[in-house]
This record gives C-alpha cells, structure tokens and sequence, in this order.
C-alpha cells in the first residue's frame, strides 16, 4: 500500500520542506529542563542559543518556557508567558527569517503571542487535551500545529496506569486517527505527529515504538521524533544526559531509517551530520 505523506508546512507564508529530514533545535528559558546546556536565560543566551541552532544547521527554533519532564515543577500562564514574550522577541527581531515553534498546551499564550508575532508553529505536548481551547484556535488561524501523544500530566504521566497498552503502536495510531479528525474539523492544515517518546511509556515502550515507527506512515503526516538524551538512554544505559549524545545519535539513525522527518534536539550540529551521512547512505541502498 502507498502513502501519500505530507511533505511541506506553511508557518505563515514560510515553507519548510520535508522532502528531506529537518533539525529542529531546543531552546530552553526554564530553569529545571533536564538538559541544562538546553536552558537559556538573558538576552544574552538566547541570541547565543538561537545563532548556534542556525548554524549548525537547525530549521526550527523551538523555545519553551515550561518543563514537562516528569515531576516538574507547576508553572502559571501569567510566568510561561513573561518567560516566552521576550524570548521571541529577541529572535525576530535578531533572526526575522527563522522558523520558530512555541512549546506550549495553553491557547491563550498562543493568541497572545500570534498576536503580537504573527504566524509560528504550536508544539503541544498534550495535543489540545490540557486546554480544549487550542484546536480552535490554531485551526481558526491556520498555524502548524505538533500534536504529541501522552496521557496524564508531566506529574502523573509515568504512573503505571498511564504507561500500561494493550499494543502500544496500534493503541498510539488509533489516537492520532481520532485526533487527525478533530484537527479536519477544526480547520488545522498543518499537523505534525509527535509519538510522544519518555511521555507515559516505559523504557521497553519507547524503545518498542522505535523501532515501530515505520508503521505511523499510514497517517501521511509528518513525524517528529523527540529522543534527545532522555531517559530512554540515560536509564537503559545507567549514565547521566550528559553523558547520552552517543545513544541520542544512535537512536536517531533508527528514527530516520524508519521515517521520521524532524528530530528535535539539544544537539544541533551532531543530528545535522547524521542527517546528511544518513541521506548519503540511502543513496546506495536502493
């Protein structure tokens, strides 16, 4: 059976082409995200951030102001929002043509923020199920929109309630399915799937989904693929993130071969060169 997958995304006029896999590259203005090199906090870091994830070859710039590694800590809309606003506002106006996408489930950041910037990518981790306003609102305004696959909260996602499936892929596929409609309906253009790796999965579930990923094809939407030195690695290996750029890469390698068309990533440069040796393989292996 053929897929017709999605190749390109419109943020606001802007085309970004999958044709070939993409970088997305994290920009932290929390203090608690797992991987401190991530975290930016002053004018200072975020405009040195932002110019190495151009650099190094990122397409995506996506800034988030609110931890949801497990157990982190509760933040308001009134501080994701002051954390966010200037933080965008340094990149476009240092960076006007970048690509940027906003992590965050709450609509009422993302009015606030189209409003005053414009079009950007909403990347939200609960796909419109922490705030029933956002499907709305991202389908009203045509923006791109990343739905990711959990269950529970950041607090509660890992409880074994949450990380149990009777068959993790067919039970995760059946949620974007339902999900997909709802975006239709609702008037979203752009979706990206997020299979939600570390978010209410065990180790053997993530590392199942991995090597499952192929089969997300048959939603012929663009995939993103966030491995990025959790701790699917870091736990499985006994090691810190610190120490997990090695394992990060490797399952990197498997994401790509099985379809994945944006890594989203603290390490820039490494996942831009296995990204380009990947495509330079495939050439032979037709």
């Amino acid at each position: 059976m053929v897929f017709n997958k999605k190749r390109t995304i419109n943020c606001g006029g802007k085309l970004i082409d999958l044709s070939v896999p993409v970088v997305m590259g994290i920009l932290n203005v929390t203090p608690d995200s797992f991987y401190a090199n991530s975290r930016a906090s002053g004018e200072k870091e975020i405009l040195n951030r932002t110019e190495t994830i151009i650099r190094e070859g990122g397409t995506i710039i996506d800034i988030g102001a609110y931890s949801s590694r497990p157990d982190a800590a509760l933040v308001d809309e009134a501080e994701e929002y002051d954390r966010l606003r200037p933080a965008i506002a340094l990149v476009k106006k240092h960076f006007p043509e970048a690509v940027v996408s906003v992590d965050t489930f709450r609509a009422n950041i993302v009015r606030q923020l189209y409003e005053e910037f414009g079009a950007f990518i909403v990347n939200d981790i609960s796909a419109g199920d922490f705030d029933n306003r956002m499907i709305t609102y991202v389908g009203k305004n045509r923006l791109p929109y990343i739905v990711m696959h959990t269950r529970g909260t950041p607090q509660t996602m890992q409880n074994s309630e949450n990380c149990t499936y009777e068959d993790i892929v067919f039970d995760i596929i059946s949620y974007f399915v339902n999900k997909k409609e709802q975006l239709r309906e609702a008037g979203v253009v752009d979706i990206i799937i997020d299979p939600g790796f570390g978010f209410a999965k065990t180790l053997d579930g993530n590392y199942e989904l991995l090597a499952k990923l192929d089969a997300f094809k048959i939603l012929e939407q663009p995939v993103l693929v966030g491995l990025s030195r959790k701790s699917m690695f870091y736990k499985q290996l006994n090691i810190t993130p610190e120490e997990a750029l090695a394992a990060t890469i490797a399952g990197n390698v498997v994401a790509l071969r099985n379809g994945a068309d944006i890594l989203r990533v603290h390490d820039v440069e490494e996942a831009s060169h296995t990204i380009k040796v990947y495509l330079e393989i495939k050439k032979y292996s037709k």
